[in-house]
C-alpha cells in the first residue's frame, strides 16, 4: 500500500482465541486489505468495548462520508 493510498473503510473483529478474546482491526484500501491484531482481553464484553472504541477512532482518520 503506497503512502498516497488512503483508507476507504475500517472494521474491527472480536475473535475467541485460547480462552481469551482477540480484537483485530481490518483496514480497507483501494488496492487491498490490512488486518492486524490489536490486543487480547479476558472477557468478550471488554473486547467488544475496545473494538468499538478502536473503530470509532480509526473512522475519524478516514476522509469523506463513510457510507457515500
Amino acid at each position: 500500500m503506497g503512502e498516497d493510498n488512503h483508507a476507504i473503510g475500517v472494521e474491527t473483529g472480536v475473535i475467541p482465541e485460547r480462552g481469551q478474546w482477540a480484537v483485530d482491526i481490518i483496514v480497507i484500501f483501494n488496492d487491498g486489505v490490512v488486518r492486524r491484531r490489536v490486543d487480547t482481553y479476558r472477557t468478550e464484553a471488554l473486547a467488544k468495548i475496545s473494538a468499538s472504541h478502536i473503530k470509532r477512532a480509526a473512522e475519524r482518520d478516514i476522509p469523506g462520508p463513510l457510507n457515500g
